[in-house]
């Protein structure tokens, strides 16, 4: 009768170890932790592009609005106001929406404030916020210079 050998062959690894599952889940974690990171950053960036771009569309707004009463363009003048001034006319009535809409776009708080001087055809809008939520200085400054 044939005498069967049988060979023991060593046996092989299958799967994966715990330690090799350990090492690939802290690899992900870490990488997930970074691209989390790189998200809040990139939204802080984006708040104060933000408020930036409505700073220069509001400044060019009330340029604007002096421009279409070139005849009372000198009065459209104020010291740094953080507060919603009062008045009916028309100066007043475009100056109190002009720094409502600071306040509604850049935040409504004290350090949220407009600016108007106008000298010989000449406008400079200055424009003051806060801008520590989007990463960048407590008062952020705007200047805007315009012809009128």
């Amino acid at each position: 009768m044939p005498r069967t050998i049988t060979l023991q062959t060593p046996h092989r690894q299958r799967g994966t170890s715990m330690l090799e599952v350990l090492v690939a889940f802290i690899i992900l974690a870490v990488g997930l932790l970074g691209l989390a990171g790189l998200q809040a950053n990139a939204l802080k960036n984006n708040q104060s592009s933000l408020q930036r771009s409505q700073a220069i569309m509001l400044s060019y707004s009330i340029l604007d609005a002096i421009r279409a009463d070139r005849a009372n363009a000198n009065s459209y003048a104020m010291s740094a106001t953080c507060s919603v001034p009062s008045g009916s006319s028309l100066v007043k009535s475009t100056q109190n929406i002009w720094i409502a809409n600071l306040k509604t776009a850049l935040g409504n708080n004290a350090s949220t404030c407009g600016s108007i001087a106008c000298n010989a055809g000449t406008c400079t809008i200055t424009i003051t916020w806060d801008d520590s939520r989007g990463g960048g200085s407590s008062t952020e400054t705007l200047v805007t210079e315009g012809r009128i």
